[in-house]
């Protein structure tokens, strides 16, 4: 349920129900995936990539939003540079010192991958972000965790599911005092040649945080864009070209490896014609393809029983542009893969002005890079060396980016129906024309609203929620089952966003916590008798009782605070248990001393007190009952004027006689409360010294 607040800044931030989603990165944009979450106190990053299409500080996200000793997790859904590439940067520059959480898969390949990108990278000192050695030291701060394998790290509980975009990619679902949020960083909900597609969770999400690279776009059938890919390499080979496949290390790569060398072996003629993977990170990417074989789909499990599937028999491995006799017609699938620098670009240099040569951009590209600038057909190219070239080769766009198309994304939303959906990861324009589709799929369902969102690189996107709390009786109180109307009497321990009921005497057993006592003792200045301070204690509380401490003159008030009188030190010492209830009580009883010291009349009282007089006694008994009952309904007679008798209109009577303090009355209320009055009156005026 959702509900919004207002002086929200007024309420402590473990105790609001605002939920702010803020993309540092990857708002309205491809690039540089960044997304900080902050809930009931907790604040999350979920990924932390950088922009493909940008050099230096320019490429990472908005770091300086934030204050990273105060994030109390990081999580990484998947290894493409977009989405840790800034990971190094940020565990070396920042203050963070939690741990980084991501699969298995993902940390074998992202120590290649990003080690791939400082060696390549054509960046002056100054630009680069960090060193091989900040990118091995990050590596000790990563733990990694299974899919489905529920984690909690400081009250966060977390898991993974399978995304399909990537080997070893995953959708992270995290929960907060209840509420759940699933980010699904990159995924595809479409099996291809060796990866699963992406898991509909079986728990459905409050906040679904999901990419829109494709917006509305709607993907090709898979198997007439494999036979485009294929046809178009043919008939550039055909021509006796070369042809140009830009690709990133790991991901893609190895899904049209296995499409290029099943088409090989299908065709005999091209045999002769060679195939290369130009990339430093071959044999390593292979290696830990083959370890994760369990992480594929079932095809390739089935095939590994036979043959390993990445044992490729027309395709060769090309480490560097120096092992590589460029004669004749060719093949080369080399990195990275929007062209920004390395072999791929280095290639792409040398067989641009050829018209019978050809480039495939096979993935997504991200404005401001020269794949995405190629594929507007420009009539010449700026070089790394800032130099112009001619484009005359083939420029086609076939896509194999593992990224949802717009069926994907509705299908994956109508499953789950998460009452919010946040896009990123998105261009501005894609994402838009997604979030007018979605809306408008549902604006006819009355019984499903939904709310989305797209918000720009920085802008936060507030959610409010209201949970009811829920708490768990534990230890002794638990031992019999509870029935009707049944109140139950413990200490509310709170750890995270967990309730627990419990004894006090339980503590030590379900949590690091002890009981203790704290005997509170304080001194006050008091040089007046005993009785004046009972009188008007009487008058407070009505629960006041005479008894000694240490041979003392002592009362004990409201039956848990002890006043101890010291007539020859002129004080009196207050001693109670500590505790809200009685640390009031003490405080009353000091304000009643405060009070009597402060007026100069109790010393005529003490006077009268002390002589004990019968006749001053029943002139104030008189007084009183006249106060009581109305003087004209109080009579005083006898011989030495120690009766009275006290008639109401309403009949009913009672006769008191002070000699013996005996009260005589039909009505059992009325004679109960002469008695009482006469009680209170008598303890009060008398010497402490004659009630012992």
């Amino acid at each position: 349920m959702t509900d919004k607040r207002k002086n929200e800044s007024q309420i402590p931030e473990e105790e609001t129900d605002r939920l702010i989603i803020r993309p540092l990165g990857a708002g309205q944009e491809v690039g540089r995936s960044c997304i900080m979450l902050e809930f009931k106190g907790k604040k999350i990053m979920l990924d932390c990539g950088i922009h493909p299409g940008r050099d230096g500080l320019d490429a990472l996200p908005f770091f300086d939003m934030i204050d990273p000793e105060e994030i109390d997790l990081l999580l990484i859904s998947h290894f493409h540079l977009d989405h840790c590439g800034a990971l190094p940067y940020f565990l070396k520059t920042s203050n963070y010192r939690g741990q980084v959480y991501m699969t298995h898969a993902t940390k074998a390949i992202y120590r290649w991958l990003l080690n791939d990108y400082v060696r390549v990278s054509n960046l002056t000192q100054e630009k680069m972000l960090y060193t091989e050695a900040d990118l091995i030291e990050s590596m000790d701060r990563i733990e990694t965790v299974n899919f489905h394998q529920e984690s909690e790290v400081n009250g966060i509980k977390f898991w993974c599911y399978n995304a399909g975009h990537v080997l070893g990619a995953a959708m992270i679902m995290l929960e907060i005092a209840g509420v759940k949020v699933l980010y699904t960083g990159d995924f595809s909900r479409q099996e291809d040649r060796h990866l699963m597609s992406a898991e509909i969770p079986s728990i459905k999400p409050d906040v679904l945080i999901t990419e829109s690279t494709y917006g509305t776009h709607i993907h090709e059938k898979r198997e007439e864009r494999e036979k485009r890919f294929t046809s178009t390499i043919h008939d550039i080979v055909n021509r006796g070209g070369r042809c140009l496949i830009p690709v990133f290390a790991l991901g893609r790569a190895q899904e049209l490896l296995l499409i290029l060398d099943e088409y090989w072996a299908n065709h005999p003629e091209l045999h002769d014609i060679p195939v290369y993977y130009a990339s430093a990170l071959a044999k390593k990417c292979m290696s830990v393809y083959q370890t994760y074989i369990n992480a594929m789909n079932d095809k390739i499990k089935r095939q590994i029983n036979i043959s390993n599937p990445f044992v490729f028999k027309h395709i060769s491995n090309l480490k560097d542009i120096d092992h590589f006799d460029d004669v004749g017609p060719s093949v080369i699938m080399a990195s990275p893969g929007m062209l920004q620098s390395g072999l791929s670009r280095e290639l792409f240099e040398n067989w641009c002005t050829e018209r019978r040569n050809g480039v495939i951009i096979s993935g997504y590209s991200v404005e401001g890079t020269l794949a995405k600038n190629i594929m507007s057909s420009p009539e010449e190219i700026n070089t790394m060396t800032g130099q112009k070239l001619p484009l005359k080769m083939s420029v086609d766009y076939i896509s194999f980016s593992a990224h949802t198309d717009y069926e994907q994304t509705s299908e994956f939303i109508r499953i789950l129906k998460p009452p919010h959906v946040v896009l990123v990861h998105g261009e501005a324009n894609e994402m838009a024309r997604l979030k007018a589709a979605v809306l408008r799929e549902y604006e006819d369902d009355p019984d499903y609203h939904i709310q989305v969102h797209n918000p720009r690189i920085t802008q936060a996107v507030e959610l409010y929620f209201r949970g009811e709390k829920m708490a768990k009786v534990m230890g002794s109180l638990a031992v019999k089952a509870p029935t009707h109307s049944h109140k139950i009497s413990g200490v509310l321990v709170k750890r995270n966003f967990n309730y627990h009921i419990m004894s006090p005497n339980d503590l030590s057993d379900y949590t690091d916590l002890k009981v203790s006592t704290i005997s509170q003792r304080m001194s006050v200045s008091y040089d007046a008798p005993l009785s004046l301070l009972t009188h008007y204690l009487m008058q407070l509380s009505g629960q006041v009782e005479y008894t000694t401490v240490s041979d003392k003159p002592a009362l004990k008030v409201f039956g848990n605070v002890t006043v101890v009188h010291e007539p020859q030190k002129a004080m009196v010492i207050l001693e109670w248990t500590a505790n809200a209830v009685n640390d009031m009580y003490a405080d009353a009883i000091i304000a009643v001393l405060t009070k009597i010291s402060s007026d100069g009349k109790y010393k005529a009282v003490k006077g009268s007190a002390e002589k004990n007089d019968p006749v001053i006694f029943s002139e104030r008994i008189g007084k009183l009952l006249g106060d009581m009952f109305g003087p004209k309904n109080v009579t005083c007679f006898g011989p030495n004027m120690t009766n009275y008798v006290i008639n109401l209109e309403s009949g009913k009577s009672a006769v008191l006689d002070l000699e013996t303090m005996d009260v005589q009355s039909e009505d059992s209320a009325m004679r109960e409360l002469v008695e009482n009055c006469c009680k209170r009156l008598q303890d009060a005026i008398e010497p402490a010294s004659s009630k012992r």
